[in-house]
């Protein structure tokens, strides 16, 4: 467990804070593991009939904490690894899920928004997968579903890039549900919820499991896991972490001259 993730329940929502303003609520492994206990557990929770994830703070989350990255990346972190857990348990939620975003939302802060069924964004939201910039691949089955659900080029962009969508952009795009203003978000996000956990459960989570394949979602991500997972030992990922800590731009070139 860990202070960074705050749960609260009641009325049937189970929501979760990630709660780590001051870092712009990069993720870390124990924030993962958190967040993975608690989808997890909501599996076997009669009371939990919605899930809510959200942000503290003025951003929805940086994405991983590149230092913890830039730790595994050099061998300086052994142990289990508990982001897989989290990536799974969204994709077999059977839960709904809904996401309330405000700033930026980054990496796997906008690849997990592939796996709610309602996002509502802040009129400031800004959405970016930059995975290649890092000189990793995309990853939460989103080498699949981000094509599926705004196209190839617009997917590939994203990624290979990694430049922001601002939130008109997402809504038109179909990665969001609602655009709203940032001191509504909140309030609309859980109107949303509370309307959805009221809806007959059992109608709801078949309904989701029909539109979904949590088995092909869970192949993807396999998939995508294991070329992430070997991107981090290479050449090209030591130096844009290295370049990372010395707030400089990576010089990817000068690898392929070397």
């Amino acid at each position: 467990m860990t202070e960074h993730i705050k749960i609260e329940k009641s009325d049937g929502i189970l929501s979760l804070t990630m709660a780590r303003p001051d870092k712009k609520n990069a993720l870390t492994n124990a924030m993962y593991g958190a967040l993975a206990d608690a989808i997890e557990g909501a599996e076997t929770d009669p009371s939990v009939r919605v899930l809510l994830i959200r942000g503290e703070g003025d951003m929805f989350t940086a994405g991983n904490d590149v230092g913890e990255f830039a730790a595994i990346a050099t061998g300086a972190v052994q142990g289990e690894r508990h982001v897989g857990r989290f990536l799974q348990a969204l994709a077999r939620s059977s839960r709904p899920l809904v996401a309330a975003v405000q700033g930026r939302a980054v990496g796997i802060g906008t690849t997990m928004l592939l796996h709610c069924d309602l996002v509502v964004l802040a009129e400031n939201a800004l959405l970016s997968t930059p995975f290649v910039n890092l000189a990793l691949v995309p990853e939460a089955a989103s080498s699949l579903l981000m094509p599926l659900r705004i196209g190839y080029a617009r997917a590939f962009e994203m990624f290979s890039l990694g430049e922001a969508v601002d939130a008109k952009s997402a809504l038109a795009w179909g990665l969001a549900n609602r655009v709203v203003p940032l001191d509504k978000l909140d309030a609309e996000a859980r109107a949303l919820a509370s309307r959805l956990a009221k809806q007959p459960a059992g109608a709801v989570s078949t309904t989701k499991r029909l539109m979904r394949n949590p088995e092909l979602l869970m192949a993807q991500i396999k998939a995508e896991s294991e070329q992430f997972a070997a991107r981090l030992k290479t050449v090209e990922a030591r130096e844009a972490f290295t370049a990372f800590a010395e707030r400089r731009p990576p010089d990817f070139l000068k690898l392929a001259a070397s």
